[in-house]
């Protein structure tokens, strides 16, 4: 792999004028019926077909793009939320059709056949299972339903509490938690509590709703449940829903026992005989919470120094990417929570939308945003825009590969060894206890689309039976059992994009790997790592896992073969 940066161009236009702007429907539907009505008539016009439509693709994707973009880093602008709102409900609904047009078009194509398969299968493969899926009758459907998910983020971004007289957002309060004065956490804690239960029945009557359009829009398709239409709309050609219970129950039997041995090892340095929900986080007395940075700037400077010393091409994409103000870090009031990477199609260079407060866990989100912006700018010379839509199994391998890949360079966070060594176990213990979180988040949406018609108490009750199951059972939630009832309505993938979360407990499994394969020869799990993430979507999963160097697998067997990978590296830094 080519290890140097070179910066990314602007895609050029060849179909749409270069001044040419989404306004509205009016101004885009000349350009659909023009590639609709188009003759192909062999396979050079079919490929210069495909490429007006990618580009079209590309404009279209980007303003969509910087209209949530806008809207996430600034809820309160009626504006910004104005502009998305009219791009759902006016713009999307009626590009829909001309894509079903389009596809049909593609496939009944006689010249298709001739299209190198190297290349286009995965492509081929989803055009056929999106024109199988299409209803008329979801257009308006999944629309409201887009428009509708976006109200968590409202709910979400107006949650505030007071601590000594200042405001603070969910996830600014969050870095009291790993306070050393446990009144001071167990104070913050019981705040944070009851502003989340305060909104308890808003969030569920908004998931009711959530729940019931996916419901119809299951069945408009012909799908017994919206569980089973959402496999197909993913495309999760690769693996099935046994494979996913293979993985529930894979980690329950190896990697609860490994996040036990790390709660206990937490309580144990604490001093504790009882560890409570507000102790999960903290760090012993005396011990002051890691303050990697205090600004997103130093945030993001210290970031490209990290990615540097690993190649410089990574740095390159970070550095681009402050030049051109696409990044906003630093959480604030209006904010929508959460944090991500946006690609941009037409000019290649992403967008990092985070919330940060100082804490340890920035840097692992930075971290992981830049190991998705790596994947954005090596995709990017992939000819069609399609190519670039990868699976989110490979998107997730990308930025949780370079979150342990990162670890060895922290140093530019942390001066004292003692404290690189707590920042590298919270990694760790994170890489650990996050596969027993997914597990319980991805049954639990099982259990919801499979139950239809069940009660605000029926899915409590389901939500505490799967939650126990992947416990520990040593933190204490006494006094705290409402709390703990809820709390799945903190998780943002529940509400604005179902089903999307099991990836990241493939990727998990996939980062460890890369992990293992990094430890053993550093510069060729590297090269590993950039041929996969440059093949876009070019390939099947486990094709791309296979370049990266990696095995695509779900079953006990290789997560017991991770986790005895793992234990040791605890065992080194005192953990037992």
């Amino acid at each position: 792999m080519n290890k140097t940066f070179a910066p990314l161009e602007k895609i050029a236009r060849h179909f749409l004028p270069e001044d040419f702007k989404v306004t509205d429907w009016e101004g885009l539907k000349p350009w659909f019926e023009n590639l609709v009505n188009r003759p192909l008539t062999d396979l050079a016009t079919l490929e210069k077909w495909l490429r007006d439509i990618s580009e079209l693709e590309a404009v279209i994707s980007e303003d969509a793009c910087w209209r949530q973009i806008n809207m996430t880093c600034d809820t309160n602008n009626k504006a910004f939320e104005e502009a998305f709102t009219f791009f759902c409900m006016e713009i999307e609904p009626q590009m829909k059709p001309y894509g079903f047009e389009l596809n049909k078009k593609l496939l009944a194509c006689p010249f298709t056949t001739e299209l190198d398969k190297n290349i286009y299968f995965p492509y081929l493969r989803s055009v056929d299972n999106a024109v199988m899926l299409y209803r008329e009758e979801n257009v308006q459907l999944q629309a409201e339903m887009s428009l509708k998910a976006q109200q968590f983020g409202v709910i979400s971004g107006a949650m505030l509490i007071e601590v000594d007289g200042k405001e603070y957002t969910m996830q600014q309060a969050a870095k009291f938690l790993q306070n050393p004065d446990r009144s001071i956490r167990e104070n913050v804690f019981r705040k944070i509590t009851e502003r989340r239960l305060a909104e308890k029945d808003k969030l569920n009557d908004l998931f009711n709703e959530l729940v019931a359009l996916r419901g119809k829009i299951a069945e408009n398709a012909g799908f017994d449940n919206y569980r089973d239409y959402k496999f197909r709309e993913l495309g999760r050609f690769d693996y099935t829903v046994e494979d996913c219970f293979a993985f529930h129950a894979a980690v329950k039997e190896h990697i609860v026992p490994l996040q036990a041995m790390l709660v206990n090892h937490r309580k144990k340095r604490l001093g504790l005989d009882t560890l409570k929900p507000w102790d999960t986080d903290a760090e012993p007395a005396g011990t002051q919470p890691l303050q990697p940075f205090h600004t997103g700037a130093e945030l993001s400077d210290k970031a490209v120094k990290v990615f540097d010393r690993l190649r410089p091409f990574f740095s390159g994409c970070l550095t681009t990417m402050q030049q051109m103000h696409r990044l906003d870090l630093e959480s604030r009031k209006g904010k929508a929570p959460g944090g991500y990477n946006c690609p941009l199609a037409e000019t290649g260079v992403p967008f990092i939308f985070m919330n940060a407060a100082g804490t340890m866990s920035d840097v692992i989100t930075m971290m992981h945003e830049g190991g998705h912006a790596v994947h954005s700018f090596l995709s990017h010379h992939q000819p069609l825009s399609a190519f670039k839509e990868y699976p989110m199994e490979i998107a997730e391998l990308a930025s949780m590969s370079m979150e342990l890949f990162s670890m060895e360079h922290w140093d530019e966070f942390f001066a004292e060894t003692t404290e690189l060594h707590r920042a590298k176990l919270e990694e760790l213990e994170r890489a650990i206890s996050v596969l027993p979180w997914i597990a319980t988040i991805d049954k639990y949406q099982h259990w919801i689309y499979t139950h239809k018609g069940h009660t605000n108490q029926e899915r409590e009750n389901a939500w505490l039976d799967i939650l126990n199951e992947f416990s520990t059972g040593i933190v204490d939630w006494s006094g705290f059992e409402a709390s703990r009832a809820n709390q799945w309505q903190k998780q943002l993938h529940l509400f604005e994009v179902p089903f999307y979360y099991i990836e990241y407990g493939i990727a998990q499994l996939g980062a460890l790997a890369m992990w293992r394969q990094y430890r053993q020869n550093k510069e060729q799990a590297l090269d590993n790592y950039m041929a996969a993430l440059s093949l876009g979507y070019t390939k099947t999963l486990k094709e791309l896992y296979a370049t990266a160097g990696i095995s695509f697998n779900l079953s006990p067997a290789y997560v017991k073969e991770l986790a005895d990978f793992v234990q040791p590296i605890f065992a080194e830094m005192g953990v037992k």
